[in-house]
């Protein structure tokens, strides 16, 4: 009893609950890995239109398929995207020789600096210096410098992007407007070049462009080392481990090829088992028909997870970077924006294919499928994009890697196991603070208070099967799940089931020829 009863009269304690409110995770923030223009390399971030992308990542480019898988996600509803840029140095020209600069660079004075990211952008990089000593002389004294040591600097590109940043009176003091600290945390484009020393002396009026010397290039194709990179530093694919959460993991093949290279997807299909994600697939450039689409299924495509679905064939769009002509891009950026449509509209268990399932921005397909072609693909897992007069062009499959009809696997559905994967991810979340409560009967209830709540809020969202909750789904978490041994060995076991719909890929109706009423 927490008050102390010291006078006659009506005391009122608030009583704990044990009501936690588990709450839904995202369920269609993709992740896009592959080359860009300019931005940060190894570096996860978040992006929610793309206009930022146009902004830190430079925008359409001929050398990016990401550029345009990250367009067409947008254009198809997609709401967030995470981006990894990844960068192939040039290698040097002859054996023994520098490498070329990654990142270019110019002396502005007696400062050197450089651009802020890799890539061929920051030749266009123009710095301008200048001095206003008479609207400094208050700034000087509250920075404790002198009046000539403050300067102004503008960072332009050229007219293609009209980007311009302007920093006043910065210096190379130590100081709180000192210019490598400025540059660092407010500058998209330059920043003191590594490794160099801010001179004693501030530079002078002038402006300063980046020489032959120190030009910049946007790299080399990615091979499978790139895309994979190294866990414990945190680069390549594993840049993602940066983020807390992504549930689309989408790779344009950015390499020699328009194909991933060997031994990429089953480290990426690994790798989203790990983060509870799923991994769009992009059928191979080679497969221009039915026939080598189906032989390509039956050899293998590098993963057979059931975090992985196939989509086939390749989108035909414009390119507006060659003066709209018409050219094949992997179809993964506007398959995640369908798969992010479809979960906002109708939610997580609903099969992101059918006829709202369209493909926005794409005028035609590589391959024109019929439906006896299709009823020979859809058997061995491959999720087909077709065309449809009046409708357009739709995705028409949803299937995982293990969905081929021979395998008879549970996961066979991609909405299914999506599903399965945002409960898993939600409950774990949810059920942090189980973690070291006493293991008995009224944390075992508690358990089934809040999940089981959850899971009612899932049902009645029309997520599961059956007609009322105890066809649906059950959370079990008593002295029957969780035995003595287990509470003796620190474990509490929670078991939850429930019925996933299915979506309906075959509609059968049956028509009978009745004869009309027959006067007597």
């Amino acid at each position: 009893m927490p008050t102390s009863l010291n006078y006659p009269g009506v005391y009122v304690e608030e009583i704990p609950s044990g009501v936690r409110t588990i709450t839904g995770v995202a369920t269609s923030i993709a992740a896009v890995v592959g080359r860009a223009k300019r931005g940060p390399i190894d570096k996860a971030t978040v992006i929610n239109s793309y206009a930022d992308y146009e902004r830190l990542f430079g925008g359409l480019d001929l050398t990016s398929k990401m550029s345009f898988a990250v367009r067409d996600f947008y254009l198809n509803g997609g709401q967030q995207t995470v981006i990894v840029r990844i960068y192939h140095a040039d290698p040097p020209a002859e054996p023994g020789g520098d490498a070329p600069p990654s990142l270019a660079s110019l002396t502005a004075g007696n400062v050197e600096l450089e651009a802020a990211s890799p890539g061929a952008w920051g030749n266009r990089l123009r710095v301008i210096v200048d001095h206003d000593d008479a609207a400094t002389a208050d700034v000087a004294e509250r920075q404790e410098v002198e009046v000539g040591d403050l300067f102004n600097l503008t960072v332009e590109e050229n007219v293609e992007t009209g980007r311009r940043e302007r920093f006043l009176n910065v210096t190379v003091i130590a100081g709180p407007r000192q210019l490598d600290k400025v540059l660092e945390n407010e500058s998209e484009l330059a920043r003191l070049a590594e490794g160099a020393d801010l001179p004693e002396t501030r530079p002078s009026d002038s402006t300063y462009t980046v020489t032959e010397a120190n030009r910049a290039s946007d790299g080399q194709p990615l091979a499978v080392n790139d895309y994979i990179g190294d866990r414990v530093r945190k680069r390549g694919l594993y840049a993602l481990e940066q983020i807390d959460l992504f549930n689309l993991l989408c790779l344009p093949s950015e390499g020699e090829t328009s194909d991933y290279p060997a031994g990429l997807l089953a480290s990426a299909a690994s790798y989203c088992e790990d983060r509870r994600a799923m991994l769009l697939v992009d059928s191979p450039s080679s497969w221009s028909n039915k026939d080598r689409a189906r032989s390509g299924m039956a050899t293998g495509v590098g993963t057979n997870s059931k975090n992985a679905a196939i989509f086939f064939p390749r989108l035909k769009q414009p390119n507006p970077l060659r003066d709209n002509q018409i050219e094949e891009f992997v179809p993964c950026g506007a398959v995640a924006g369908v798969f992010a449509r479809t979960d906002a509209q109708r939610g997580v268990w609903k099969a992101p294919a059918g006829i709202e399932a369209t493909l926005k921005g794409v005028p035609e397909l590589s391959v024109n499928l019929t439906d006896p072609e299709n009823g020979e693909l859809n058997p061995l897992g491959l999720n087909c994009l077709r065309t449809f007069p009046v409708i357009g062009r739709v995705v028409w499959g949803a299937r995982t890697l293990k969905g081929a009809d021979v395998l008879a696997h549970e996961w066979k559905y991609t909405p299914v196991r999506r599903l399965a994967l945002f409960i898993e991810e939600s409950l774990y979340r949810g059920t942090q603070w189980v973690v070291f409560e006493p293991n008995d009967e009224p944390l075992w209830a508690q358990i089934r208070l809040n999940v089981g709540a959850f899971m009612n809020n899932l049902f009645r969202q029309g997520a599961f099967q059956g007609v009322s909750p105890r066809d649906a789904y059950f959370v079990k978490c008593d002295k029957e799940s969780t035995t003595q041994n287990d509470i003796n060995l620190g474990i509490v076991n929670i078991v939850v089931g429930f019925a996933p719909l299915k979506p309906a890929e075959f509609v059968v109706i049956k028509i009978q020829q009745i004869a009309g009423q027959v006067q007597v």
